[in-house]
């Protein structure tokens, strides 16, 4: 084997060797906690606490509602907004924007207003919304 045909091989190697971690990079799926929590007799399911709220700057996870994204309310620190994240375009999943004030889709821009409701398309239905509280330290959400 000549020198270029092994600095060859090794090229080979190295893009196969690496391919899943590029796949797992582009990836549109957010990490998200899945809560085992169960549901209270007033539909309510805890989706975590206001210490994690405060510290990340939001909540997402998978309940038994679906997928939950929560954010402290812009207009009103003492309360949440929850929206499902899934983007009524093509389904990537939404990030919180607080410089923008909005949900942000990456896959294609679209943007939302803390409401929900669409504000930059190319998506033209709102995110989904749940009702949300706290209750002592626990963001709780209930589907709407």
């Amino acid at each position: 084997m000549n020198r270029r045909e092994f600095i060859g091989w090794v090229g080979v190697g190295s893009l196969a060797s690496s391919l899943p971690v590029v796949i797992a990079a582009c990836s549109s799926e957010t990490k998200s906690q899945s809560t085992t929590t169960p549901v209270r007799a007033d539909g309510f399911q805890v989706v975590g606490t206001v210490a994690d709220l405060d510290k990340n700057g939001q909540l997402l996870n998978d309940n038994t509602a679906g997928k939950v994204l929560a954010i402290k309310d812009p207009s009103n620190n003492t309360k949440v907004i929850a929206v499902n994240p899934t983007c009524t375009h093509k389904g990537c999943v939404v990030e919180w924007k607080q410089d923008q004030n909005a949900f942000v889709c990456p896959c294609h821009g679209s943007k939302f207003a803390s409401d929900g409701k669409v504000t930059n398309g190319p998506a033209e239905q709102p995110l989904a919304t749940y009702i949300a509280k706290v209750e002592g330290n626990e963001v709780l959400v209930k589907g709407s």
